[in-house]
Parts: structure tokens; C-alpha cells; sequence
């Protein structure tokens, strides 16, 4: 009979065997589902190469996506065969670290394969993005100090007639399928085509990295290189947009309906974009469009005080009217909009350490949306830069017109596109340590467009907004995104018309007239995408007040920022799951 010291020892010797077995099927788990990733994330940079350039991977500079219907099916069944092979994981066996890793890889790989079942290679642009577009910013940042770099610039040039073939071929297939953009899109973006067309090669924005080229190129060189680069743009590259002006403006035929659900598989389409964008898979359009009336109701009446509050002379639509025309609100100049821009974003960068524990390294400026894009351009965007690129993150401020550019809009804007929105979060998110590396780049809609959004009422709290004006700029902004939930909904699944859709912005915005047409017009042509801003928002505010309830005096705002960002953009259910298992911890007295 065993005494009781070699009983307890032999009990010990089977509860660390029981316990090295987990860790060794945890590690043997988690080694597959990393080499998993990793084969899957060499395989994304060479099938994007454009991609790899947005990350700071400079291998395949040279050249651009293959896009052909073969490559399409191709691509499905790779990304297929990738999806089969984390089914063989078991999730409960794995750290929650990588757990996390498999769900997004699995989201990725779900959404990318109901991507190419839909074949949506066969409506290749928007009026915000596109393959065009893409030619356009493919070399953007990067740093080219050396002969090869303007070779392979000059490479992926020469590529862009093969390129444009390969995605006109695909609407081609669009049109015999009845899968086709609406023609008001069309409209919309031939201007920004067409500006590519000059007549001498060194005005074209593609000649702009051969002005001042770097001092390591030998004089001899750069002759060589600047030459080439004029015979590229004047022989491959403008031949290419000038072959798309005509193949949309003459061959194309584009729909009569701004409907997505007119189009052939059009349910289908619509139904994966809400999903797509809004990371919600139990949601419908009808449902969605009953929560947009019912905050733009709320934000209504928040408006209305503040129009009381200025004693204004007349009701929402003269307030509406007045600060749209009267030039106390507009910038005389482009450079006056800029500084003001610059000036607010440094006012807020003032204040970040009192919001937020961790802050990027990275450093983003104030840029001017380039010219040739710039009429049917939204009023803001935000670029972020790739690793070791020769600058910081690029706050877009929209120039053109700026009789349809107010500045009592400028703090939301910047709080949204910038900090602490879309710049905090992305820069944050690119360097994010011990994570494989899909996750720095990685973008759901409705976490990024939900936190730019939270971000601009958070504002209110960062003292951001200093007059009347600019509180109402905000609340017209949040109205914007709700007005999105109704008419997004309402254009693609209920038959509104595009100037149904306008009216209703006009009703309840001030948003300018320009800028009301852009965002319609950019709804029409992607469906689904405006729904991620309200519902993200939504979430995130949800998710933060469970928190103030359940910690109270342990609530810390800074660090439940921190929380929300700490492990880059990730779907709406499973970013409630992280905060909830922070509160928990923080009940358990584990942190």
C-alpha cells in the first residue's frame, strides 16, 4: 500500500503529465493554425501586389493584380482550401490570444469566398474606390531612393494597360450577366478619369516621383529613368485611361436603377454587403432602416435646441439654408481651410493623453485631396502610410469648391479622420506586437467607421467643440450617419429614388449641396457600406456603458480606449466578447 507522501507525489506526477499533454496539443494547435496564416499571408501579397506595396512589403513593386475570371476562380478555391484546413482546429484547445487569430482568419477567408461566389470582380469600382484608383495610388509613399525603384515603378506602369483590360473584360461579363453599375455612377466618375488625360506626359500625376528624384541616383540615371518614365505614361498609361474613357462612355451599359436589389442576384449582393460592412449576420435592411428613423428623431430633437438656444429667426430649414450661404462659415482660400484644419488637429493632439494610455508612433499631416479627384470626392478621407513609406498618414481635406466646405464641420471632420478616428486607430493597429501580421491592416467597416464616429462625440467630452455652430456640425455630421441607415436601405431595398434620397438629407441636415450629392451618389455605387458608421457607433457606446455600470468607480476611460483598439479592427460580436472579458478581469481583481 502506497504511503501518503508517495500518493501525493504519484497525484502530482498525473496532474503535470495531464497538464504538459494540453500544453502540448494547445502548442501543436496553435503552431498549425500560425503556419496556416503564414502560408495564407504570402500567398495575399503575391495575388495583390498592391496590397503588399500598402504594407511595406516592396517585392512586387513591378506590377499589379491579376484579375482575370480565372484568377477569380483560382483565388476561391485557394481561399477554400485555406478555410477547410482551420476546421481541423479545435478552438477550444487554444489560447484566447489565438483564438482570436482563427475567428478573424476565418472571417477574412468566409468573407472573401462570398465575395467570389457573387463574382463581384464584375462591378470593379465606386465612386470612392476602385482599379483605377488603385493604378493611381499603387507607388503612393513609397520611398524610391535607388535605379530599381523607378524601374519597378516604371514596370508597374507598363502594367496598367493589361491591368485596365483584364477589369473592363470583367463588367463586360457584368453587362451579358445583368450585373452592371448604375449609369449615374458612370457619370460621376468619367470627370475623374478623364482628368488623367494630358496632353504631354510630364502634367500627368504619374510623372510627379520623377521631379525630384532621389540624390543617391546618379545623374546618368536619372536622364535614363525620366526618359522612360515620359515614354511609359505617353504610350502605355494614358493610352489606358483614354481606352476606359471610351469602353465607359460608349460600350458600357449601365443601369437605369440605383437599386442593388434590381440587379440580377441583387438580393443576394445586398444581403453580403450589409453583412460585409456591418459585421452583423442577423440583421436585415428592414430592420436597419426602423433604427436609422429612430435616431435621426433623437438627433433631431438635440438639433432643434441648439437653434433655440441662438434664437434663431426661423425654422430647421432656414437655419439649414443659412449655414450653408452666409460666408462667415467658408474659407476665403484653400490655404485659410487647411491651416484651420492643421490647427484643430494639433488642438486635439493636445489633449490625446488625457483620452487614451497608449499613443502611436506614427505622425500624420494635413493633405489636400488631389485635384484631379477632388469634384466628386467626399469632403475628408484619411490615408494611412505603409511601414518605412517617406511620410506619416495623410488627413485628406477636400479642397475644391469651397463654398461647399464649412468650417464649423471641421472638428468633427478631423475628430473623425484623424484623431482620435481613423489615424489613432489605424497607426495604433499597424503596430500591434506579437500578432501575425494580416492583423496590422486589417479593416472592418464597422469597427473603424463605428469608432471614427464614436470619436466625434467624444469630442464633446475632449472640449473640442467651442461654439454653438460647431456642436450643431457635429450633431449634423451624426445625423449624416443616421441619415445613412434610412437611405442606404432605402435607395437599395425600398425603391427610393436618388432624389428621394437627397431630399432626405436636405429635410434633416446642413449638409451642403455638394457634399449631399457626393455621399448619395457614393451610397448608390456601394451598397451596404454607409450602414457600418451608426451601427458600429452604436455598439461601441453600448459596449462602453455596460462598462461604466459594471466597474463604476474601476470604469477608466483611457484604459477602456485602450481595450476597444488593443487588438486592431475585429467584428462587432467579437469586440463585445474582448470587452466583456475585460470587465470580468477587472471584477476578479486580475488586473
Amino acid at each position: 500500500m502506497m504511503n501518503r507522501s508517495r500518493a501525493a507525489r504519484a497525484a502530482c506526477l498525473i496532474v503535470l503529465l495531464a497538464a504538459s499533454s494540453v500544453f502540448a496539443e494547445q502548442n501543436a494547435a496553435e503552431q498549425l493554425l500560425d503556419e496556416i496564416i503564414a502560408e495564407h499571408w504570402e500567398y495575399s501579397l503575391l495575388e495583390d501586389p498592391t496590397y503588399a506595396t500598402a504594407v511595406g512589403v516592396n517585392d512586387f513593386n513591378d506590377r499589379l493584380p491579376n484579375t482575370t475570371q480565372a484568377d477569380q476562380r483560382r483565388r476561391m478555391a485557394a481561399e477554400q482550401a485555406f478555410l477547410r484546413r482551420t476546421e481541423d482546429i479545435d478552438r477550444e484547445s487554444i489560447s484566447i490570444s489565438a483564438r482570436i487569430n482563427l475567428d478573424l482568419f476565418q472571417w477574412i477567408l468566409n468573407d472573401s469566398i462570398g465575395a467570389y461566389e457573387l463574382n463581384l470582380s464584375r462591378i470593379p469600382f465606386n465612386t470612392f474606390s476602385g482599379f483605377f484608383m488603385n493604378a493611381l495610388t499603387a507607388s503612393n509613399g513609397v520611398a524610391m531612393s535607388s535605379v530599381d525603384d523607378y524601374e519597378n515603378y516604371i514596370a508597374r506602369m507598363s502594367d496598367i494597360p493589361r491591368y485596365f483590360r483584364e477589369n473592363m473584360s470583367n463588367m463586360r461579363d457584368g453587362v451579358k450577366s445583368g450585373f452592371v453599375l448604375p449609369q449615374i455612377v458612370i457619370d460621376g466618375v468619367l470627370p475623374t478619369i478623364e482628368a488623367q488625360l494630358k496632353d504631354n506626359a510630364k502634367d500627368s500625376s504619374f510623372y510627379e516621383p520623377f521631379e525630384t528624384m532621389s540624390d543617391r541616383v546618379a545623374e546618368s540615371d536619372k536622364k535614363k529613368l525620366r526618359e522612360s518614365g515620359i515614354a511609359t505614361i505617353r504610350d502605355e498609361v494614358l493610352p489606358a485611361f483614354s481606352a476606359l474613357v471610351t469602353f465607359l462612355r460608349d460600350e458600357y451599359q449601365a443601369s437605369t436603377s440605383v437599386a442593388a436589389e434590381e440587379l440580377k442576384q441583387g438580393r443576394e449582393y445586398y444581403t453580403f454587403n450589409i453583412k460585409r460592412y456591418t459585421t452583423i449576420s442577423n440583421t436585415t435592411a428592414a430592420a436597419i432602416h426602423e433604427i436609422g428613423l429612430a435616431e435621426v428623431k433623437r438627433i433631431r430633437e438635440d438639433m432643434d435646441k441648439i437653434i433655440e438656444e441662438l434664437e434663431f429667426d426661423g425654422d430647421f430649414a432656414a437655419f439649414g439654408e443659412f449655414l450653408r450661404t452666409d460666408p462667415q462659415f467658408y474659407a476665403d482660400s484653400k490655404e485659410e481651410l487647411l491651416k484651420e484644419a492643421a490647427y484643430i488637429a494639433k488642438g486635439i493632439d493636445y489633449k490625446m493623453p488625457g483620452f487614451f494610455g497608449k499613443l502611436p508612433r506614427q505622425p500624420y499631416g494635413v493633405v489636400p485631396v488631389p485635384d484631379e479627384i477632388a469634384p466628386n470626392y467626399t469632403t475628408g478621407a484619411y490615408y494611412g502610410a505603409p511601414p518605412g513609406a517617406t511620410n506619416g498618414g495623410a488627413f485628406w481635406i477636400n479642397t475644391y469648391a469651397l463654398d461647399q466646405r464649412p468650417l464649423y464641420e471641421l472638428p468633427a471632420l478631423t475628430l473623425h479622420e484623424a484623431v482620435p478616428g481613423h489615424h489613432h486607430q489605424n497607426a495604433i493597429s499597424s503596430e500591434l506586437e506579437d500578432v501575425p501580421a494580416f492583423r496590422r491592416d486589417l479593416y472592418f467597416s464597422a469597427f473603424g467607421e463605428g469608432w471614427g464616429l464614436y470619436s466625434e462625440k467624444l469630442g464633446v467630452e475632449m472640449g473640442i467643440y467651442k461654439t454653438p455652430y460647431e456642436h450643431f456640425g457635429r450633431l449634423s455630421y451624426e445625423m449624416w450617419r443616421a441619415c445613412r441607415l434610412v437611405v442606404d436601405t432605402g435607395l437599395h431595398s425600398q425603391a427610393w429614388t436618388r432624389q428621394q434620397a437627397m431630399d432626405y438629407f436636405f429635410d434633416n441636415t446642413s449638409l451642403s449641396e455638394g457634399n449631399i450629392r457626393a455621399e448619395v451618389d457614393r451610397y448608390i455605387s456601394w451598397p451596404g457600406q454607409a450602414l457600418a458608421y451608426k451601427l458600429g457607433e452604436l455598439k461601441i457606446w453600448e459596449l462602453r456603458r455596460i462598462a461604466e455600470h459594471d466597474l463604476g468607480d474601476q470604469f477608466d476611460l483611457r484604459e477602456f480606449h485602450d481595450v476597444i483598439l488593443g487588438n486592431g479592427a475585429v467584428p462587432l460580436a467579437m469586440l463585445e466578447d474582448i470587452v466583456l472579458r475585460w470587465i470580468d478581469s477587472k471584477l476578479m481583481g486580475r488586473s
